[in-house]
């Protein structure tokens, strides 16, 4: 299957990405948050709470995996990318190392992870991945970002993204431009705009098929700390204009990262865009991590007898995040706005 076709396949109607990507440190913060030790027997049993719960390949496409869990096996031996395989699920895989502090540059920063990284791409290819992801973290603040952080990050996505379609796999580039702060939507969208531009001129100096690739990104949204909260709507019409003004027609889909957002946020605003997006030239879906995840973890706690109840909430979230990603989602379409009207919702960041 050529990249063109794994693009295509990720980005398929009603259906979205699971970002089960967390390093070994966050699956400690995530486990220690249920009084869980971080043992790799355990991290194996949180990630199969998701993994091997069965119908997942209705709503997911694919799911991003982390170097331990590509290489680890469920329960019953079989290996988490074997049964992925065996769904139609397509396993992909965090290639990057983490973000470091940009030198000359406070409060910015850089993606490690290029040296070596065509050797570890042919080991990953081996072990069944088809896609892979590369995170950067975009600041907003007095001054921030700078044009030198920008051009830094974009240049080495750029050239990940190279690496990757030569060893016969779709890059996701993820820059992530980061919701904590007081900044407005007004902001974020000129934020958002201006680092997408460079970030696509780049990939299109490193001759990179843009056909073959996939855009995580933020949507313009209103920082976390702005006085000024914008609607769903307003996330939308800003999110889209960005969108049709820095993104090309030929880029082979878009998938949002939630990024702090409540569960039910980040779903409300990804069926927002979606009924905006009559017209946009790519398909619109979710990669989403905790606004997936987050409701069920506390459900789970560690604890054998609560995976019914647990997966039945991962189910929610799912089937709430197709509907969303059709623009088709209402109140009486998803079980967790029907939770939230009865009082019982959860706010679990994302």
């Amino acid at each position: 299957m050529d990249i063109k076709e794994i693009a295509k396949q990720m980005v398929a109607p009603k259906k979205g990405i699971l970002a089960a990507d967390e390093s070994n440190n966050t699956a400690e913060k995530r486990l220690a948050s249920i009084n869980m030790e971080s043992t790799e027997d355990n991290r194996r049993a949180y990630r199969e709470l998701f993994l091997g719960m069965e119908g997942i390949e209705n709503q997911l496409s694919g799911v991003i995996l982390y170097d331990e869990t590509i290489r680890q096996t469920m329960s019953d031996g079989t290996p988490f990318t074997k049964h992925l395989q065996n769904i139609g699920v397509m396993p992909g895989i965090k290639v990057d190392m983490g973000v470091q502090e940009l030198p000359n540059f406070p409060g910015e920063h850089y993606t490690a992870g290029l040296d070596g990284l065509r050797a570890r791409l042919k080991e990953y290819y081996d072990l069944g991945a088809r896609f892979t992801k590369w995170r950067c973290v975009i600041n907003i603040g007095e001054n921030l970002p700078t044009e030198a952080a920008i051009h830094t990050n974009a240049h080495g996505m750029a050239m990940y993204a190279a690496l990757v379609q030569e060893a016969g796999m779709v890059p996701m580039v993820e820059p992530e431009v980061i919701l904590q702060g007081s900044h407005t939507i007004e902001q974020s969208y000129d934020v958002t705009t201006r680092t997408l531009k460079v970030l696509f001129e780049l990939l299109t100096h490193f001759r990179v098929d843009l056909a073959g690739v996939i855009l995580k990104t933020s949507m313009v949204i209103s920082g976390s700390e702005c006085a000024e909260q914008a609607s769903a709507e307003q996330v939308a019409e800003m999110t889209m204009k960005c969108l049709k003004e820095a993104v090309p027609a030929e880029c082979g889909g878009i998938v949002f990262l939630s990024g702090g957002q409540s569960a039910e946020q980040a779903t409300e605003n990804l069926n927002a865009i979606n009924q905006a997006a009559e017209d946009a030239p790519w398909q619109l879906t979710f990669s989403y991590a905790r606004a997936l995840q987050g409701p069920s973890l506390k459900i789970w706690g560690g604890e054998p007898s609560n995976i019914p109840a647990a997966r039945e909430k991962f189910l929610e979230r799912l089937e709430a995040n197709s509907d969303a990603r059709e623009g088709t989602l209402t109140g009486s379409n998803d079980r967790e706005h029907r939770s939230t009207e009865n009082g019982v919702n959860e706010n679990v960041t994302a």
